[in-house]
C-alpha cells in the first residue's frame, strides 16, 4: 500500500438479526475478508470487525410471534451468523453484538455526553416509518402509489411520537468542508448523491430514540425512550475497540492517527455512513474513517433483489456445498465489479469457475507439476539466465501484472486485483503453448526445458500468493504441491524470480473440477427463481 501507517482497521456492516444471512450479506464479508487478508500479507497490524444489529421493533415483533424473548431470538440468530462466517472462512478478529454490555455502556455514555453538549434535544417526530428497514422517510421520498419504502419497496406507515433528535444542521457546513478536504473518503458520485439528495434540500435532524417499542437501549435520562438504530448501530465501530472504557488500548491503536480505517457498506446504508456517521464523530471530537467503500446490492440474474419475500434469498451454504468455498468466493470478487450494482448470474458463475479456476489456474498447476515430473524428475530446476524470448517476455509481463495488482490494492479494488492475479495465470498458460516444452524435449534442449519449468513454477508461486486473499484454500494447496518454503510464500518475494528452485515437488491433486455447463446453469437458475410461498 502507498501509506506507511502501522495499523489497519476494516469493518463490515453489522447485519440485522431478524433472520438468516443470504449471499448478499456474504458478498460484503467476503470482500472485507479479502482486504483484511491482503493487508496482513503486507505486514500491517490488522483488526477486522463484523457483527450483528440486534435491537428494534421488527425483532421485538418476531420474537413475540415465536413466544420468545427478544434476547432468546437474537441469540439463536447470531449462532447462525457465526456458523455462516465460519463456513466462509471469514477471518474476523471481533464480532460485536449491539446487545453486548460493552456496547450498551458506550451508547448510553455517548447519549448523555451529546445531551449535555446540546447536540441532542427532545422533540416530536411525525413521519413515514418502514419497520423492516427501521427508517423514517418524508412523503416526497416514498414511492407512489402505495407509500412504499424507497429502499425495500414495502409499505410505510405514519407514526407520531416524542423523540430525541441529533442536531445535524449544526454540523452541515463542517460536513461539506470535510467532503472537500477528503475526496478519498468516498467516490465522487456517492458524495454528490449525498449533497444533492439530502444536504442541499436541507438536512433534517436525525431521530435517535423511539417510545413505541421496548427492545432497545433505554436512555438513563428518560427510560421510556430507547435509543434508535442508527446511533446504536453506528457506535459499534468504536465500542468494539473499547472507546470510553477502562481499557481503550485498541481504540487508541486502531482509531488513532497511525491507523488506516476502511469501512465497507452496502448502497442501502450509504446515507447513514456518509452523513450521520461523520456528524456523530464530529460531535464526539473523533477522527473520521479514511475510506468508505460502498458497493451495490447483489441481485439475482433477473435483476430481482435477493429477498425473503421472493423466497430467493439463497444461503451461502447451498452454493459452497455444491461448488466449494473458493469457487463461491471467486465469484464474489470476479463476477461483480466492486462498487457497482451486481447480479448473481448462473452462466457467469459457471463460466468463471471453469475458465478461471478449472481451465486456468488449476490446469496450470497440474500440467506444470506433471511436466516437471516428466522432464526433471519431480525437481524444480534452479534459475539460469533465459535464452528464450518467450521467457524474457513472460518475466516482463508478470512484472507488469504485479504492479497492476499492487495498484489495484492501493484503491481497494478487489475486482482489478483478482484480475491482475488471473492475468499471471493466463500469461503462464500462453507461455506453455508458445514455448512448447514437448518440442524442446524432442530436440534435446534440456537447458531450455529447465528454463521453461523454472519460469512456470515462478508464475504459479506468484499467482498463488496474489490469489491467497481470494482462493483461501486452494492457493495454499498449490504452494504445497510445489513444496514452496514459507519464506518464499510472502508477498514481498513475488518480484524475485531467481531464488526458488532445486526443490522436489509433490504429486498434483486436481484443484478445481470442471463443471458441466448446461446442467449447472439450469440448477442455478432453478435455485434463484422467485418462488411462491
Amino acid at each position: 500500500m502507498t501509506n506507511n501507517k502501522k495499523y489497519f482497521y476494516i469493518t463490515t456492516p453489522i447485519y440485522y438479526a431478524s433472520g438468516t444471512l443470504h449471499i448478499g450479506h456474504a458478498y460484503s464479508n467476503c470482500i472485507a475478508d479479502s482486504i483484511a487478508r491482503y493487508e496482513r500479507m503486507t505486514g500491517k497490524k490488522v483488526r477486522f470487525l463484523t457483527g450483528s444489529d440486534e435491537h428494534g421493533q421488527k425483532i421485538e415483533e418476531k420474537a413475540k410471534a415465536l413466544n420468545e424473548t427478544p434476547q432468546q431470538f437474537v441469540d439463536d440468530t447470531v449462532k447462525g451468523f457465526k456458523e455462516t462466517w465460519k463456513l466462509l472462512d471469514i477471518t474476523y478478529d471481533d464480532f460485536i453484538r449491539t446487545t453486548d454490555e460493552r456496547h450498551v455502556k458506550v451508547v448510553k455514555k455517548v447519549f448523555t455526553q451529546l445531551l449535555n453538549q446540546g447536540d441532542i434535544y427532545l422533540g416530536q417526530y411525525s413521519g413515514w416509518y418502514c419497520t423492516p428497514c427501521e427508517s423514517f422517510y418524508t412523503q416526497t421520498q416514498l414511492i407512489q402509489p402505495g407509500n412504499l419504502c424507497p429502499s425495500c419497496k414495502r409499505p410505510c406507515h405514519q407514526e407520531t411520537e416524542e423523540a430525541y433528535f441529533l442536531n445535524c444542521k449544526k454540523y452541515t457546513n463542517q460536513l461539506l468542508q470535510f467532503y472537500k478536504d477528503h475526496p478519498e473518503f468516498s467516490t465522487e458520485n456517492r458524495i454528490n448523491e449525498m449533497i444533492n439528495t439530502f444536504i442541499k434540500p436541507g438536512l433534517d435532524d436525525l431521530c435517535i430514540t423511539r417510545t413505541s417499542f421496548d427492545w432497545g437501549i433505554p436512555t438513563n435520562e428518560n427510560p421510556k425512550h430507547v435509543i434508535y438504530v442508527w446511533i446504536d448501530a453506528l457506535l459499534n465501530y468504536v465500542s468494539s475497540l473499547g472507546y470510553l472504557s477502562e481499557d481503550d488500548t485498541l481504540f487508541n491503536e486502531y482509531w488513532g492517527p497511525d491507523s488506516e480505517i476502511v469501512q465497507l457498506l452496502g448502497a442501502d446504508i450509504t446515507r447513514f455512513h456518509l452523513i450521520y456517521w461523520p456528524i456523530l464523530l464530529f460531535a464526539l471530537n473523533l477522527r473520521c474513517p479514511d475510506r468508505m467503500l460502498a458497493h451495490g446490492l447483489l441481485l439475482t440474474h433477473g435483476g430481482i433483489k435477493l429477498s425473503k419475500s421472493f423466497h430467493n434469498a439463497v444461503e451461502p451454504k447451498v452454493l459452497v456445498d455444491r461448488y466449494g468455498l473458493d469457487a463461491f468466493r471467486w465469484y464474489m470478487v470476479r463476477g461483480v465489479k466492486f462498487g457497482e450494482q451486481g447480479q448473481f448470474t448462473p452462466t457467469l458463475f459457471v463460466t468463471l469457475t471453469n475458465t478461471d479456476l478449472a481451465n486456468g489456474y488449476g490446469n496450470l498447476v497440474n500440467r506444470t507439476i506433471n511436466m516437471i515430473k516428466k522432464y526433471d524428475g519431480c525437481v524444480v530446476p534452479s534459475y539460469a539466465d533465459p535464452v528464450l524470448d518467450f521467457t524474457k517476455k513472460l518475466y516482463s509481463d508478470v512484472a507488469v501484472y504485479i504492479k497492476q495488482y499492487n495498484d489495484a490494492w492501493d484503491n481497494f479494488d478487489v475486482t482489478a486485483a483478482s484480475g491482475a492475479a488471473m492475468s499471471i495465470v493466463n500469461a503462464a498458460n500462453k507461455y506453455v503453448d508458445d514455448a512448447a516444452p514437448w518440442n524442446l524435449s524432442k530436440e534435446g534442449k534440456t537447458a531450455e526445458i529447465d528454463e521453461v519449468m523454472h519460469a512456470l513454477t515462478y508464475c504459479i508461486r506468484v499467482a498463488s500468493i496474489t490469489l491467497k486473499p481470494f482462493l483461501v484454500t486452494k492457493a495454499d494447496l498449490a504452494l504445497d504441491e510445489l513444496n514452496v518454503p514459507e519464506d518464499q510464500r510472502q508477498l514481498n518475494t513475488i518480484n524475485d524470480y531467481k531464488t526458488f528452485g532445486n526443490i522436489k515437488t509433490n504429486d498434483p491433486v486436481p484443484l478445481f473440477p470442471r463443471l458441466k455447463k448446461d446442467e449447472e446453469i439450469k440448477w442455478l437458475e432453478d435455485l434463484f427463481a422467485p418462488k411462491e410461498k
